[in-house]
């Protein structure tokens, strides 16, 4: 179990639980398998797609900030990583834009759910924003790096050293495991992942 004290977020209703993990390591796949407990989930990244995406409330915002990364389809994500990856400065510019409208959408997804005993906040960047301090626990999904690198250089348009610069902005995945309450492996068949879930789940049930 960690020792980090986040004591007030203990006593909040619904717990909240906090789902994260370095690229590649199985996350969505873990967040589903959260949902199929019940469990509602909150996706970070999700949200991000759906404000970035056709008619999605920051494009304008980005397209003023980074001229030409957007189009009829919303932010070309790929014109506004060449932009940000790498860039401390612009990166900073573009969470600017984005953090306040996640952090509103958590808010709205809290509220909704604020009857139930528990909820996961699916943030990929728990560790590296602070987002550690405002939850109850943390579930950290890990695999080997063999297995996060075949995963990620599946994806349209990932190179070796784009995976290289994202990892450098991530905590490596040893630290992320030291300070987690529950690590969930996913470098395992699902069956076994999913096992390993449904004991998160059934522990908070029992609450």
């Amino acid at each position: 179990m960690s020792h980090y004290k986040r004591p007030a977020s203990r006593l909040r209703r619904p717990f909240l639980l906090g789902l994260t993990g370095s690229i590649g390591m199985g996350k969505s796949t873990a967040a589903a398998m959260f949902e199929r407990e019940g469990i509602p989930v909150f996706d970070a990244d999700a949200e991000v797609h759906r404000l970035q995406g056709p008619g999605g409330a920051l494009v304008a915002a980005i397209e003023a900030r980074f001229p030409g990364t957007t189009g009829p389809q919303g932010v070309d994500r790929q014109k506004l990583g060449a932009q940000v990856l790498g860039n401390t400065h612009e990166l900073a510019a573009l969470e600017a834009i984005v953090h306040p409208a996640v952090g509103r959408a958590q808010k709205r997804f809290l509220a909704q759910n604020r009857a139930r005993a528990v909820v996961v906040l699916d943030i990929p960047l728990l560790f590296e924003k602070g987002g550690w301090r405002r939850v109850g626990a943390i579930a950290v999904v890990s695999a080997p790096a063999w297995i996060q690198r075949k995963r990620v250089l599946r994806r349209p348009g990932m190179t070796f050293a784009k995976l290289k610069a994202i990892r450098r902005l991530q905590v490596p995945d040893r630290v992320k495991r030291a300070r987690a309450d529950f690590v969930i492996e996913t470098g395992r068949p699902k069956s076994v992942t999913h096992r390993q879930i449904r004991a998160i789940a059934s522990c908070f049930r029992a609450r």
